[in-house]
């Protein structure tokens, strides 16, 4: 192998890296970009009462989990 032909295999290679370079923080930035976050809301539902006191049923940030609560008006 000529330094002629080291030399050109090295540009090409170093070519190789800058483009791949490129390519792939193009790919992080239109990932990043393109990545829809849903709002996470809790939600908060009365679903029945108890001695005059709300059963408000909490589901935390849309998962299939509830927690109950009993919420009274007067006890505040």
């Amino acid at each position: 192998m000529t330094e002629d032909d080291k030399y050109a295999l090295k540009e090409f290679l170093n070519g190789v890296a800058v483009t791949l370079g490129v390519v792939g923080v193009g790919v992080l930035i239109v990932g990043a970009l393109s990545m829809n976050t849903p709002e996470l809301k809790a939600s908060f539902e009365v679903v029945d009462t108890y001695k005059g006191c709300d059963i408000v049923r909490y589901a935390p940030h849309q998962v299939a989990e509830y927690k109950y609560l009993l919420y009274c008006e007067n006890n505040k």
